[in-house]
């Protein structure tokens, strides 16, 4: 994990933090689904993410957006394999799956980093040697926004996350992430109070990656600033997800995953300096 600072008596890392791009191969992502479908069009936006300064490009072939349908593994490795093996070599790469086969194959394409919404792959990273992210979510992505519930949310997912990366850990994979899952089996009030209480699951001692960028909450967090009831669309939540960021990176997380990298970069260089 990243060395940290004391300041204002928070953690803020002492080296920038990462900027992990978003490469979706799906046709119905809640954001860009649809837009980089063809490897080549995927392959041209890694590239160009890259070059805004992603640090990781995180390939997917399966939607998890809230009532997303599960695809099926040859379709899934259809999307996905060209793109990385297109990408490999030219920037780091992490597969975005819930399915073994998948991780197995992305990573002999040239994977070297499996970000797992399941948080069930931790297996698959130590046999092959990677790294892996172990995501929170609450149900399955089809139901997981019905009626999701809590006791005491950042209690629960901490200790979720905790389990699953001891496990990693005595189960030999020497890269662990963890994620709380903004979006994933919670309400807007479940995600305002993992956003506040970020620095406890920081404070867990493992690096902590947030996706956030774009997301519901924030769209309708941005509607009610300007007197609507109609969410914003993906496209115009930038400021929301800065802002998101910026307080995820000041309480100690170690890497954003982006759609809009260059300013996720800048932002990241700014929270380090």
């Amino acid at each position: 994990m990243a060395d940290v600072v004391p300041r204002l008596g928070v953690g803020v890392p002492a080296t920038v933090p990462l900027v992990m791009g978003i490469v979706n191969v799906t046709p119905d992502s809640f954001s860009d689904g649809g837009r980089f479908l063809d490897p080549a069009s995927a392959i041209a936006h890694g590239r160009a993410l890259a070059a805004e300064g992603a640090s990781i490009l995180d390939v997917g072939g399966e939607s998890t957006r809230p009532g997303a349908a599960p695809v099926d593994l040859e379709e899934e490795l259809r999307r996905v394999i060209p793109v990385i093996e297109g990408l490999a070599g030219e920037c780091r790469i992490s597969v975005d799956t819930r399915k073994p086969e998948v991780a197995r194959a992305a990573v002999k394409a040239g994977a070297s980093l499996i970000n797992d919404v399941s948080a069930e792959l931790w297996p698959v990273a130590a046999e092959l040697g990677v790294g892996w992210v172990a995501m929170h979510m609450q149900g399955e992505p089809a139901t997981m926004q019905a009626e999701p519930h809590y006791d005491d949310v950042v209690v629960e997912v901490c200790r979720f996350l905790a389990e699953r990366a001891e496990a990693a850990k005595s189960g030999g994979v020497t890269e662990i992430w963890i994620d709380p899952g903004f979006g994933f089996g919670k309400t807007i009030g479940h995600n305002l109070e993992l956003l506040a209480h970020l620095d406890q699951v920081v404070a867990l001692g493992w690096p902590v990656m947030v996706g956030i960028s774009r997301k519901a909450m924030l769209g309708r967090i941005l509607a009610e600033s300007d007197g609507s009831s109609d969410p914003v669309p993906p496209d115009d939540r930038l400021a929301g997800s800065i802002a998101s960021e910026v307080w995820a990176m000041h309480l100690g997380v170690g890497m954003i995953r982006a759609h809009d990298v260059r300013s996720a970069v800048q932002a990241a260089k700014v929270v380090a300096a």
